[in-house]
């Protein structure tokens, strides 16, 4: 039986995420209907897709007895009002990263989440690529031994694009990107609280963070770095040192197509969209649709992979990353 999906924004990245869908075996996964905040939008995406039917608001998404989950593709301002709506509704959800603006949001979203016995999930994408259960594979046997250093780094210049620049709009290099690096970190280090966090960084014109670098030091000395960059280009590589050896992401790390083991390389390659695509490896999301569908067939209410905890805590690292920086938003002053 399908998996009925209903789309959330017809923006670049749900046209990403419907044509990743269609990578996967037909008739697992199904998409009822598309939302947009006008009709014409919703209907032209819906013609692109081969949709039945396309709402002109959310809320008549919302109201569709049809739909088992949603997948929200608004940027993340809209977050926590569209994962209130539909989760309200008796809806399961998808939620694109970061989450929400700040870890207050977050908690209240896992409380609604709760409230309405859903299953709900941060679209940590990475989490589930082959390459990442690989590492994974590779940790949980001891492939490098004790793991003493994380570094992830992911940066471009980004400034041009309004949704990474300005404040109303969420943008900064630590919640749009650092995002990414933290919840390598948090897997990596199996979603342990870091003893510390020190953050340093730059601002821009607009008063968010061009480029952050955050040291997480964990028990046992330990440390990772993450650094994150809307200004300018960094090698976008991961890197696990351990006592015995190392893994690494040569390159994309936020989407994983290959890995070195000790000097080793190995290919995870992607299967080819049916339409172009507006993001690197976007056919990759198909990996979360895929982790959607399994934890609603066990009638699971949070993903192992990407479980609520790991959302909490990356969300309460940048937040005080942030607040190290002298980063706020309008959403940090609501009580």
């Amino acid at each position: 039986m399908a998996t009925r999906w209903g789309i959330c924004s017809a923006g670049k990245i749900s046209h990403d995420f419907s044509v990743a869908l269609r990578t996967l075996t037909p008739g697992d996964h199904e998409i009822v209907a598309v939302a947009a905040r006008d009709l014409l939008h919703a209907e032209e995406f819906a013609k692109k897709h081969n949709i039945p039917r396309a709402y002109g608001s959310y809320n008549e998404l919302a109201n569709d007895p049809d739909i088992d989950v949603v997948y929200i593709g608004t940027i993340h301002p809209y977050h926590l009002a569209t994962g209130k709506l539909f989760m309200n509704s008796q809806k399961n959800v998808l939620i694109e990263k970061p989450l929400a603006m700040n870890s207050r949001e977050v908690q209240e979203l896992i409380t609604v989440a709760q409230d309405n016995g859903v299953f709900f999930m941060e679209a940590i994408w990475t989490r589930f690529f082959p390459a990442s259960l690989e590492l994974r594979r590779l940790l949980g046997q001891g492939e490098v031994g004790d793991v003493q250093m994380v570094r992830a780094d992911l940066g471009a210049p980004l400034t041009h694009i309004p949704r990474f620049a300005e404040r109303k709009l969420g943008g900064g290099a630590v919640l749009d990107l650092g995002i990414y690096s933290l919840q390598f970190i948090l897997m990596v280090f199996n979603g342990e609280r870091p003893e510390s966090i020190h953050a340093t960084g730059n601002c821009i014109d607009t008063g968010v963070d061009g480029t952050a670098v955050m040291v997480l030091k964990f028990s046992g000395n330990r440390l990772a770095i993450s650094t994150c960059s809307i200004t300018t280009t960094l090698s976008c590589e991961a890197v696990i040192s351990g006592t015995k050896g190392t893994i690494k992401i040569p390159n994309h790390m936020w989407c994983p197509t290959s890995l070195e083991v000790n000097g080793k390389e190995v290919q995870f390659p992607l299967p080819e969209p049916d339409m172009p695509l507006n993001f690197k490896n976007s056919t990759g999301l198909r990996y979360e649709a895929e982790e959607v569908r399994h934890c609603l067939l066990k009638g699971l209410k949070e993903s192992p992979g990407m479980p609520w905890a790991h959302s909490s805590l990356s969300a309460e690292l940048i937040d005080e990353a942030r607040r190290q920086m002298g980063v706020t938003y309008d959403q940090d002053n609501i009580q």
